[in-house]
């Protein structure tokens, strides 16, 4: 089993085998705070801090019967000793977490975490009905905000879905761009349906061109930097000067939203081919704009 389902398990192994989903989600939060590699990366919804993976990983215990889900609340169906298997700091921390906050409401839960860590509440909504008028003044003052029009690239290779997500939050990006040819993942939340989910619920567009793509059979064998050169040399004669037409609707999109994201697999630009499709939008006609990879 993986550890952090553990931490899960042992969350509701210390509070009676059964705990409030909300409730459950603003601990681990607390948790992950308290950890130098955290187990859940979170983003900021409708209730505050969230991790999709953690919900995910909740429904996936569900189903095997770890868990059994009462629509308000996870319970414990197992009487294995995960506490037991945790990393001592972690069980320190976790009896930490249950002794300052166990007893709190969810409104009180929020509250604190809305108060403390004002970035995971700018997309709630119950933080201005919670909070002071100064207090939820800060929150608004955290949701990231630009005028300037820039053309991103990102790639989710080596990060979770809450840590892409948060970047593009974080760089206040309207649309995300996703340029694979194929839009399907191994990895949890990046298949087309669930990214394009997730950026729904943090009012981010989702728009896919596949034609600007590379076939996956053109990436096999690709084992060094000069396969991956060849590779785009292609591309840029084969693909880019037939998708013109794509590009300008690419660069229409950033003119209308100003800040928009084409997104691949690879995290080191020099081996993904959106780096040449940026560049190659880059040149068109009347782009005065700035080019960032995140």
């Amino acid at each position: 089993m993986f550890y952090r389902r553990k931490v899960i398990l042992s969350f509701l192994q210390n509070f009676n085998n059964e705990l409030n989903k909300i409730k459950l989600q603003k601990l681990l939060f607390l948790f992950t705070q308290e950890q130098a590699e955290k187990v859940y990366d979170f983003i900021p919804y409708k209730y505050g801090a969230y991790s999709c993976s953690a919900s995910a990983d909740m429904s996936a215990m569900s189903q095997k019967g770890i868990l059994i889900d009462r629509q308000k609340s996870f319970f414990l169906n197992d009487a294995t000793d995960y506490f037991a298997a945790l990393k001592p700091e972690d069980q320190h921390s976790l009896q930490k977490i249950k002794s300052t906050f166990g007893r709190m409401s969810n409104n009180d839960l929020m509250r604190y975490t809305y108060n403390n860590y004002p970035y995971w509440a700018i997309n709630s909504a119950t933080a201005q009905n919670l909070l002071s008028r100064a207090k939820y003044e800060l929150v608004m003052q955290s949701k990231p905000k630009s005028a300037r029009t820039i053309l991103f690239t990102i790639g989710y290779e080596g990060i979770s879905l809450e840590e892409y997500l948060n970047r593009l939050i974080r760089n206040d990006v309207k649309i995300l761009v996703d340029v694979r040819c194929n839009p399907l993942s191994m990895k949890f939340g990046f298949n087309k349906s669930q990214l394009q989910r997730y950026c729904k619920i943090l009012n981010i567009e989702y728009a896919h061109f596949p034609e600007v793509g590379i076939q996956s059979e053109d990436r096999k064998c690709l084992r060094t930097q000069k396969d991956y050169d060849n590779l785009f040399i292609a591309y840029r004669k084969n693909n880019l000067a037939k998708t013109l037409k794509t590009q300008l609707v690419i660069l229409d999109l950033l003119k209308q939203r100003k800040r928009i994201a084409l997104t691949c697999f690879e995290a080191d630009i020099n081996q993904c081919h959106r780096k040449h499709l940026a560049e190659a939008i880059s040149h068109l006609p009347n782009f005065n704009y700035q080019l960032k990879h995140i």
